[in-house]
């Protein structure tokens, strides 16, 4: 009754090496359970309650509050002539700059045109 090696896994010797395995760590968890059970029950509890501050300190901290100078905040405004210099103008591609168009009213007048334009060229069945 002799058992020859086989080609493929012994299961049966796995499963033994498992369930040792498995054995060793619930053994070891249940020391360190009852380990910590003993270490919490030795430290004293902290009180639940947390300490009242007293109000007369906050009024010593907002008096202090009040006497810091506060930090003085330097902000200059530009001139509109000096902003409308650092603007950089739209450049077409051959680097060349675009006209800067000055207000609403002509951009309006231009969309008005740029309709008819269209419009004229879907009567030509063009677009």
């Amino acid at each position: 009754n002799v058992k020859l090696g086989g080609l493929g896994p012994d299961y049966e010797a796995i499963k033994d090496k498992v369930s040792k395995k498995l054995k060793r760590q619930k053994e070891y968890a249940k020391q360190v359970k009852e380990h910590n059970k003993k270490s919490i029950a030795s430290v004293p509890s902290l009180p639940t309650k947390p300490q009242v501050i007293s109000s007369a300190s906050r009024q010593k901290a907002l008096e202090y509050a009040k006497k810091i100078p506060r930090p003085k905040t330097f902000t200059t405004r530009q001139s509109d002539e000096e902003v409308k210099e650092e603007r950089v103008l739209p450049r077409t591609l051959n680097g060349d700059a675009l006209p800067q168009i000055a207000s609403l009213e002509t951009l309006h007048n231009r969309h008005k045109r740029e309709k008819q334009v269209v419009a004229a060229f879907r009567t030509l069945r063009i677009l």
